[in-house]
């Protein structure tokens, strides 16, 4: 028996030597970068006129739509992004993994506005419905939303590169 717990020492021994010690190293994560895909124009349903412009990025993938704004330190407040959605219906967003406050807007097929969600806080996993039926979201940095004078009923135009 002391034989066979001396080889079962052995065989530990020999493991222990021969298993690698990596340092702990920090996790480096890479900055996302803002690719410009498309433009986008809010015009104004009562005066028919300009309220703002946006160089955006598009998400509609999955993978795309899932991950949206998420781990971004800052967005230049002439950027946004604008998801497009398979179908017009009640729209579901959060702030899980997005570092930077959001104002959100919810937009028909007819490209209405139909609702917003205004100074969504980082982090928050709350669920930030569009309470109307929406096929397009718009994020925008928060405040931007009211300082631009935007409302439900203005129109959206966008083109992609």
């Amino acid at each position: 028996m002391v034989k066979f717990g001396k080889v079962i020492l052995l065989v530990f021994a020999i493991v222990l030597v021969s298993c690698k010690t990596e340092s702990k190293q920090a996790l480096k994560t890479e900055t996302i970068s803002f690719t410009k895909e498309g433009e986008l124009t809010v015009m104004s349903t009562e005066t028919d006129s300009i309220k703002a412009n946006f160089d955006i990025e598009i998400a509609e993938t999955e993978y795309e739509t899932q991950t949206g704004l998420m781990y971004r330190k800052s967005m230049k407040e002439d950027r946004g992004m604008l998801f497009i959605q398979p179908s017009e219906s009640l729209q579901y967003f959060y702030m899980k993994n997005t570092e930077i406050p959001l104002d959100i807007i919810y937009i028909n097929t007819g490209m209405k506005i139909v609702s917003f969600q205004k100074n969504a806080e980082p982090f928050n996993e709350n669920t930030l419905p569009s309470n109307a039926p929406a096929k397009y979201v718009l994020e925008i940095n928060a405040g931007l939303s009211d300082q631009l004078g935007l409302q439900v009923g203005d129109s959206i135009t966008f083109s992609r590169n």
